[in-house]
């Protein structure tokens, strides 16, 4: 940064990211940081062990809050909140501020290797990271906010990052003024507002972990109950989620806490910190006399589950070697903790759980499904192989869906474990679920290319093989706009490429109405297929992609002889009724510019384009129509209201001012229920004044 120029500076950052003296570059930089002297040194040094040691990079507002506590205070004073630009000049250029999200970086990655090979630079950041953190939480302004969920903390930015990582930081580097202000926390922790964001942050993490993979067959909802923070989540709890020895050992000998209390999710301690594979608390808490490995509440998952769930091997073996284990217990959706492992691929917890007696390794859940298929979906190989050398696996049961582990897997495209299941005999290539999906049809829905391949290598597949919807692979293919699977698909020559399936869409229509210009000109490249095919609603390829404003589709399906740029729906209505509803004013241009088109034709409601047009507030659509000669500006649809009724209704003043310059235009004409345009402008006035009343 002392470098007069911008060319001489990238220069020595050149030099210095070679490894020639960056080293040397940094520790200058600290010393001149710490010849500031005073609050500017202080500063410049705590802001580098934050962005150095932060569990997640921090905002410039969060890191400012949090250089303004101050340590053995009772308040927090906002009065001592530093400026980001005072902050990035007490760190003498090393660190920056990104403009777009605003957060807080180091200049270089050098930066932070410096600093982590450099003990002496700082002592114990972690412990003093902790104890600014419970200092900011224990101060009279936190405490002050309730636990409700509508309490204002935006204007509180550091409040989130101490209360889901003090614990972090401590279990790292434990100070015994940080063990007291823990303490401190604790004796109010049912009632802090810390307590919530901490709960908010695991559930959304694992709310997110267990509903991922196709929901609706692993219950991904069931157990969960932390919206209502009304129960116990104590300072035990919290200590043993965090993983903390010390803070365990001296809350385990204090009369008020329960070591078997159990919080919203059935969790007592021993499972918070089998769930974060803590050992060394687990440990602990397994040597107290009155743990209890299962919980009071039969419908929550045991430790040993949340061990497995999140692999955790060692505590697994410590939880497997107590007497009240059961390897072969099942949770409330009745899966198992070998189920668990194996839908995560933990390898290592699923051999251990398999060496269990009683453990049966084809055992279904309550859904159906077995170790096998929830390994399957998750595209865990290696965990799928060890599966099948068990004689009690059927490498094709069917969950309670229909869906086999090949299904799963062929859905979720995992070549390997597809290959893997398709080397068994007993495994049927395209057997069907219950709604008659093969899995080369979800395959080719997601567009895996390399499993449609191997699927269509096995002669038992039909590749044309429609579903009880009557969808076909390729039809799922053109509607994703998978251009590969759907080229793979065409090379059969047993495929149809015109079969409609579900509503009497085509594949081609699917096409049209997703956008998918490629797949458009891939099937109108094959013989047999209709580019005028309608659906049961009688629409159009055509007509979808006017609809959807695709216009290159457009300009291709008209560049078709077969193709009707006039054609009505079962409801009257004519692609360029679609087109100027949702304003596409190309297309609309391009279908006016067809003589087949006649641009004032009415659909079963009577309502003609421009009446479309002018009710959504489509002012170049209605311009375009107003200048041709055939369109009435005051033709009425069969409720009487014309196109300045509708535009008054939606308050569109442009198009309102379009339509009175017609003379045609009848500007007090009523409507079958006798409203005016005049009126329904009123009304629109008469909501906006009570809805601001309402709110104001």
């Amino acid at each position: 940064m002392r470098e007069p120029t911008v060319y001489r500076r990238q220069e020595r950052l050149r030099k210095m990211t070679n490894g020639l003296g960056w080293g040397g570059a940094y520790s200058t930089t600290i010393e001149r940081i710490k010849a500031q002297g005073g609050d500017k040194a202080r500063l410049g040094m705590e802001a580098l062990m934050w962005v150095g040691h932060a569990e997640r990079p921090l905002r410039a507002d969060e890191l400012c809050h949090a250089l303004a506590v101050e340590l053995r205070s009772k308040d927090f004073n906002a009065r001592n909140v530093p400026s980001t630009s005072t902050l990035v000049s007490c760190c003498q250029g090393l660190i920056t501020v990104d403009e777009e999200t605003s957060t807080v970086r180091l200049i270089h990655p050098t930066v932070k290797e410096y600093l982590s090979t450099r003990p002496d630079v700082f002592s114990r950041p972690h412990a003093a990271m902790a104890e600014i953190c419970l200092t900011y939480l224990n101060s009279k302004l936190v405490k002050s906010l309730s636990a409700d969920p509508s309490a204002v903390t935006h204007d509180k930015p550091f409040l989130e990052y101490c209360s889901v990582y003090w614990g972090v930081h401590a279990k790292k580097q434990l100070s015994n003024h940080a063990r007291s202000l823990a303490l401190e926390l604790f004796r109010e922790y049912d009632r802090h507002i810390s307590r919530k964001l901490l709960l908010d942050q695991v559930e959304h993490v694992d709310r997110w972990d267990f509903g991922s993979d196709y929901g609706s067959d692993y219950g991904g909802d069931a157990g969960w109950g932390f919206a209502d923070h009304g129960f116990p989540f104590s300072g035990l709890h919290c200590a043993s989620f965090f993983g903390i020895v010390e803070l365990v050992t001296a809350l385990i000998g204090m009369e008020s806490y329960d070591i078997n209390e159990e919080d919203a999710l059935g969790h007592t301690p021993l499972g918070w910190a089998a769930r974060n594979g803590h050992e060394e608390v687990v440990k602990m808490l397994l040597g107290q006399p009155e743990v209890r490995l299962h919980q009071s509440a039969y419908y929550y998952p045991t430790p040993l589950f949340y061990a497995a769930w999140k692999g955790h091997e060692e505590v697994v073996k410590m939880l497997l070697r107590e007497p009240g284990a059961y390897p072969n217990d099942l949770d409330p959706s009745g899966k198992s903790p070998l189920s668990y492992a194996a839908w995560k691929g933990h390898v290592e917890v699923v051999k251990i759980l398999l060496e269990q007696e009683g453990v049966d390794p084809g055992e279904q859940s309550g859904y159906g499904q077995t170790p096998l298929s929830y390994a399957a979906s998750g595209g865990h190989e290696e965990t799928v192989k060890i599966l099948l050398e068990h004689e009690e696996v059927d490498p094709d049961k069917a969950a309670n869906s229909g869906r086999t582990p090949l299904l799963y897997a062929a859905w979720g495209g995992h070549e390997g474990v597809v290959k893997a299941l398709l080397a068994r005999e007993e495994v049927k290539p395209d057997k069907p679920d219950e709604y008659g999906g093969t899995p080369l049809s979800y395959a080719a829905q997601d567009g895996h290319e390399g499993v449609v391949k191997i699927l269509l290598e096995r002669t038992e597949v039909n590749p044309g093989k429609p579903n009880d919807c009557n969808q076909t692979p390729l039809l799922f293919a053109a509607r994703g706009g998978h251009e590969r699977v759907v080229k793979i698909l065409l090379g059969r020559g047993e495929v149809d490429p015109d079969v409609p399936g579900f509503w009497g869409k085509t594949p081609l229509l699917c096409a049209a109405e997703g956008g998918h210009e490629e797949v458009v000109n891939i099937l109108l490249a094959r013989e047999g297929v209709n580019p005028d095919h309608p659906d049961m609603f009688a629409r159009t390829p055509l007509s979808y992609a006017a609809s959807g404003g695709h216009e290159r589709i457009v300009k291709i399906l008209l560049g078709r002889e077969e193709v009707s740029p006039h054609k009505p729906g079962n409801n009257g209505r004519m692609p360029l009724s679609y087109a100027a509803e949702h304003g596409h004013e190309w297309i609309v241009k391009i279908l006016l510019a067809r003589q087949e088109v006649y641009p004032d034709n009415p659909d079963s409601n009577g309502k003609t384009p421009l009446s479309h047009a002018a009710l959504y507030g489509h002012e170049g659509v209605v311009k375009m129509l107003l200048e041709r000669e055939e369109v009435s500006p005051d033709k009425p649809d069969y409720c009487g209201r014309t196109p300045l009724s509708q535009a008054s209704s939606g308050g569109y003043e442009g198009i309102v001012k379009m339509l009175l310059d017609r003379k045609e235009a009848n500007s007090d004409k009523p409507g079958n229920n006798g409203r005016t345009p005049l009126l329904y402008a009123a009304l629109v006035l008469y909501f906006v004044v009570y809805i601001y009343r309402s709110y104001s």
